[in-house]
């Protein structure tokens, strides 16, 4: 039983939602916000970055940061770029990329179901960042960014939500400077609504595709609430965060990769030495960029060169879910072991590069000073789902979902109105 639930959306006002709309909060630095944020003052960055808007000493962590989002969220509210519904309603958002479609429901979910693992996860969190968005959603008294949500597939409600799109035009259509295709249908019938309800009652579980921070820290600040309203009823909304809600099978997972300040001490021969005691390495005799082109394979450059590492097959068998996964084998057998890199989630000597930035961007860091990177082939979706079904976790950063959600475009107030 998955409950989703209706909710009466703060959004952007008819022809508004292409300036408000943008990337969400973490996939870029502060310069690069600014950058976005430049000459638009409805971009959405204003709320979820808006340390862009205060000195570059205010620290993006400062108590100003998070009172001048609430500031600015209430100023988008009162100036008219942003509009509560006066009902609840469920939404539709799709995506379209490079052809491809995702059609996903927007709703708000438990809380409870999410502390139940109802709503699976499969990574841990940093508590710096958890701390970050739960003053961010508290100050702001707002989920100011949904979670992207996952299910096994339902052809039922797959149906449901494209009959709904083929009678009714979007209230909303826009394509992003990505070149990325978005639509936005509200869902305002009674019975439509308690159809989906119903539907969503038979999936078994909701999973974490992206967002792990974010819902933790909305969980949070649920609890928070408890504590300040002793009293409220189970239905108010601070007992509900948003959600966007995608089928499993619309999902894709790009790859995510590793880049290396330093070769922990050794030369480029004695590292390329150590890598042969548990991969084949190939030197590649193109400048192009070595994508890996199934599981076991990484790309690899090092000294301005590429290289195809493949594991040898013994680095796979008898292991489990998580050990089994691309992101553990470079892990347990090239990061911690040669690279001395023991805890990729706090090691200051590693970064991670999102593959919508493309394999040049590891070759670029590298000729600019880094020392090495490794290019993975990508989680599959049905990895992710065994181990949070398994209720297992990943290493960190081993998956990137493309098209990102953009922000904005659905806010849910946690106070009842």
């Amino acid at each position: 039983m998955s409950l989703v639930r209706p909710f009466k959306a703060l959004r952007p006002a008819a022809g508004k939602a292409e300036q408000v709309a943008s990337l969400p909060y973490d996939v870029m630095n502060r310069e690069e916000a600014k950058a976005m944020a430049a000459g638009n003052p409805h971009s959405f960055l204003h709320v979820g970055r808006s340390e862009i808007d205060l000195p570059d000493d205010v620290s993006a962590y400062d108590a100003k940061v998070y009172a001048k989002a609430r500031e600015n969220l209430e100023q988008m509210e009162s100036d008219g770029v942003l509009v509560q519904d006066e009902k609840p309603m469920f939404y539709i958002y799709r995506q379209i990329m490079n052809g491809r479609v995702q059609t996903g429901l927007v709703a708000t979910v438990s809380v409870d179901e999410y502390f139940n693992n109802k709503i699976k996860k499969h990574e841990y969190t940093r508590e710096a960042k958890e701390i970050d968005r739960i003053n961010h959603f508290d100050v702001c008294d707002a989920n100011t960014e949904p979670i992207f949500l996952t299910f096994r597939e339902n052809s039922e409600i797959r149906k449901l939500l494209n009959d709904f799109i083929k009678r009714n035009k979007p209230q909303e259509a826009f394509t992003s400077e990505d070149e990325i295709s978005h639509y936005v249908w509200a869902i305002s019938g009674d019975d439509l609504i308690r159809r989906i309800g119903e539907l969503f009652r038979e999936v078994p579980a909701l999973y974490i595709a992206d967002g792990h921070h974010r819902s933790a820290s909305a969980a949070k600040v649920a609890l928070k609430r408890r504590e300040q309203y002793p009293d409220a009823s189970p239905e108010a909304e601070f007992n509900y965060f948003l959600a966007v809600i995608f089928p499993d099978e619309d999902l894709y997972i790009m790859d995510y990769n590793r880049v290396v300040k330093d070769l922990n001490g050794l030369s480029g021969a004695e590292f390329l030495q150590a890598l042969q005691t548990k991969f084949t390495v190939k030197k590649q005799s193109a400048e192009q960029p070595f994508r890996p082109q199934a599981k076991g394979q990484f790309g690899m450059y090092l000294d301005g060169s590429w290289y195809e590492l493949t594991a040898r097959p013994e680095l796979y068998q008898d292991k489990d879910l998580v050990d089994s996964l691309d992101s553990s084998v470079l892990q347990q057998n090239v990061l911690a072991p040669v690279l001395g890199i023991e805890d990729p989630r706090t090691d200051e000597r590693i970064d991670f590069v999102g593959g919508i930035r493309g394999l040049g961007e590891l070759a670029d860091r590298v000729d600019a000073g880094e020392a090495v990177a490794f290019a993975l082939y990508p989680t599959t979706m049905d990895e992710l789902l065994d181990i949070a079904d398994a209720e297992l976790i990943m290493p960190p950063k081993s998956t990137w979902f493309e098209p990102k959600l953009r922000s904005g475009l659905f806010i849910h107030k946690l106070a009842d109105e």
